[in-house]
């Protein structure tokens, strides 16, 4: 496969991907998508779609992602999304929060895949970007290999562009979402299995890889990876993106570049209104490994949370750390 678009991605994250840390994570990788928090339906068709919606040009490639189980509330929203200039539309078939298994959606919808085919078919008959799923391998009881292979026969059948994998269970009784993530185990053997099955489709795959390394070595058996909370919580290892996964160079050469090509983007924001502390703390982990981390840390969660504070909280808080020891 020649087509690169899903090689490397960062994952949605609920709270996490929100569009500050895109502008941050785009920053340091030109080429990875990115991918929006999760948002329903019914928020984008009666909310206040510039929150929702809202991004900078500079984020691009950058999708959205949806949550429901509508067809016709699907098919509008993501008319919504392209309008807004989306590069693609992603269904969520995989998230088991209490939130989308009250409302019948995310990863409840492995046990409909042919109302998925539905919302597919009606999202694509909609827009003209991709569309695309994020499905787990199966929920609760379910026979994962039966599972899987119906989600992606029914997806793929009603047009969907691409797959991606979270390459275990989800439990909807029993497991909270944080050990959704950790507790049931992975099977990346599955997944290849899947892309040999599926051939002309382009497969993801996502869930426990928490190394460029790692990403690597699933590349080739798979089309693309997919980061997620290592992504997050050590973001200078998304600087190694270009250079080790596209073969191109880093658009910066350090976590220090990072934070300080970050800074006219807070100044922008702090002008508008918005909270330096919904900004910093997305770059918590950027010095992960240095000697100073700690205290970096330390002070932004402190000071950054301060009405009124600015700029200056980022420079004082990067002084703690050690430049040296990365040059070595």
């Amino acid at each position: 496969m020649t087509d690169t678009t899903y090689r490397f991605s960062v994952a949605p994250m609920m709270d996490w991907t929100d569009r500050h840390c895109r502008f941050f994570h785009r920053l340091m990788t030109k080429r990875a998508r990115l991918y929006t928090e999760m948002v329903t339906t019914g928020a984008i068709i009666h909310g206040d779609r510039a929150r929702l919606l809202g991004f900078d040009a500079a984020e691009h490639p950058v999708a959205v992602q949806l949550g429901g189980s509508d067809p016709e509330a699907l098919a509008t929203s993501a008319r919504i999304c392209e309008d807004f200039g989306y590069d693609e539309i992603n269904l969520n078939c995989g998230c088991p929060s209490d939130r989308v298994q009250s409302g019948a959606f995310g990863a409840r919808l492995m046990r409909q895949p042919a109302l998925v085919g539905d919302c597919v078919a009606a999202m694509k008959a909609a827009v003209r970007v991709p569309v695309t799923v994020k499905c787990r391998i199966g929920v609760d009881d379910q026979e994962p290999r039966e599972a899987l292979w119906a989600m992606a026969e029914t997806v793929t059948r009603a047009g969907a562009d691409a797959l991606v994998v979270h390459a275990r269970k989800a439990w909807l009784a029993g497991l909270s979402p944080k050990e959704n993530r950790d507790v049931p185990p992975l099977d990346y053997p599955l997944v290849l299995k899947l892309k040999r099955a599926f051939p002309a489709v382009p497969i993801a795959i996502n869930g426990g890889i928490h190394t460029l390394a790692e990403a690597k070595a699933l590349l080739g058996p798979i089309d693309g990876v997919m980061l997620g909370r290592a992504a997050y919580q050590d973001p200078g290892l998304l600087l190694g993106v270009d250079p080790e996964i596209f073969g191109q160079a880093a658009p910066l050469s350090s976590p220090f570049e990072a934070l300080e090509a970050f800074i006219p983007y807070i100044e922008a924001r702090l002008a508008e209104g918005a909270r330096l502390a919904d900004m910093t703390r997305h770059l918590l982990g950027l010095f992960a490994g240095l000697p100073g981390a700690r205290a970096y840390r330390r002070h932004l969660a402190n000071e950054a949370v301060r009405r009124g504070s600015g700029v200056s909280v980022v420079s004082d808080a990067v002084a703690h750390v050690s430049r040296s020891a990365l040059a070595a």
